[in-house]
């Protein structure tokens, strides 16, 4: 999977997934009894043009074998996505992880499955964009539509909106697509403002929460809490499929948020918790972005990991000195000392009253607004 490779100054950097992978070992997370590994696969074209079209899977074939030929109009070859050798095979296998995801969920051999490689939401049907190639997580939730499921909810808590995942389901009412992300004022993709609410045949199918760049952990939990689990459970979904890009990060370059290790842990521990009250625990994790590669993706993911194998690691467990010697011979760095960063995650619950003159509650009672009453819900209080 370390092949998804766009260079060495490139902040896709797939170090995260070898220090990430490695954490998970040394935590014994990977090594517990209800716990399997299984390698990843190339997907094939057909399982690629679910959700891509035939051109521009042709496309990605063929940079990838003449990176020195790029095709910015597919998006490839472009300052966010780099040719490089191999892109398609490459691409092609982190979307085969999350295919072996939703097949172990389909088949029963799992009732929770995690890909920290995929989550690639901005590749869209015709086009590469910020770093994605194949949108594994759209992938999957089209496998689990085709093995039967009526409905799946996707949640995606990357600090960047998920519109890759959002425009490839945009009038399909059997999906709803809820992202938490920094605003499109001062993000990229620019887009996921509450009044994106879905295509005429699925109007209130999508969802979006447009967080004001500052955001910290209270605010940041006040609002995944003030519209996922509502929505979620209104809609009532047979699996859930999430996305946990951990760029929110006080400390990612990226971005402009201010949540905690501790804060996008207790988010991974929720829509856990909301799989087990809606859907059977039937629960599919993927990574996504993430550009701190050594205090933040590792432990970030490892507890998404370890929080699938229902053994969630406490966030005062130190962090393995095996790990920390290799992170300092290989990167010349200190790694942080414990799992968790001692950060305050008291959020204040939506239902105590709305403050008008505060930026995250309004963004929160806009998407409220836009979509809780297509749901039969007030959207002012429950």
């Amino acid at each position: 999977m370390a092949a998804y490779n766009f260079g060495p100054c490139h902040p896709m950097s797939p170090k995260r997934l070898e220090l990430t992978s490695r954490l998970a070992r040394e935590l014994g997370i990977l090594d517990l009894p209800q716990v399997a590994v299984a390698a990843a696969r190339v997907a094939s074209d057909d399982e690629l043009a679910t959700v891509h079209s035939p051109a521009y899977i042709a496309a990605v074939k063929r940079v990838g074998e003449d990176p020195g030929r790029p095709d910015p109009d597919h998006g490839l070859g472009t300052e966010d996505d780099p040719a490089f050798a191999g892109m398609h095979e490459a691409s092609a296998r982190l979307a085969g992880a999350s295919l072996n995801a939703a097949d172990a969920l389909i088949s029963g051999a799992a009732v929770h499955a995690v890909n920290f490689g995929g989550g690639m939401h901005h590749a869209s049907r015709e086009k590469a964009s910020g770093f994605c190639i194949y949108n594994d997580a759209a992938m999957a939730v089209q496998r689990l539509l085709d093995a039967g499921a009526s409905r799946i909810a996707y949640v995606d808590i990357d600090a960047h909106h998920g519109d890759g995942t959002q425009g490839i389901f945009w009038d399909d009412p059997r999906v709803l697509t809820i992202s938490l992300h920094e605003s499109g004022l001062t993000l990229f993709p620019g887009t996921g403002f509450a009044n994106e609410i879905g295509g005429p045949q699925a109007q209130g199918s999508a969802v979006n929460v447009a967080l004001p760049a500052g955001t910290s952990d209270g605010g940041w939990l006040r609002a995944f809490h003030a519209v996922v689990p509502q929505l979620v459970e209104a809609f009532g979904p047979d699996v859930i499929v999430s996305q946990h890009g951990c760029d929110s990060h006080r400390d990612d370059d990226l971005t402009h948020l201010n949540t905690s290790v501790d804060a996008q842990r207790e988010a991974a521990l929720s829509i856990a918790a909301l799989a087990g009250k809606v859907c059977g625990g039937r629960w599919l994790a993927t990574g996504g972005g993430g550009y701190n590669i050594i205090s933040v993706v590792p432990r970030v993911w490892s507890h998404l990991m370890a929080i699938a194998a229902g053994c969630p690691v406490p966030l005062r467990t130190p962090v393995p000195e095996a790990w920390r010697k290799h992170v300092l011979e290989r990167y010349g760095r200190v790694a942080p000392l414990l799992m968790g960063e001692d950060a305050d995650t008291w959020w204040r619950s939506w239902e105590v009253g709305y403050n008008p003159s505060d930026a995250v509650d309004r963004t929160i009672m806009a998407t409220r607004k836009a979509v809780f009453p297509l749901y039969g819900l007030d959207p002012w209080f429950d």
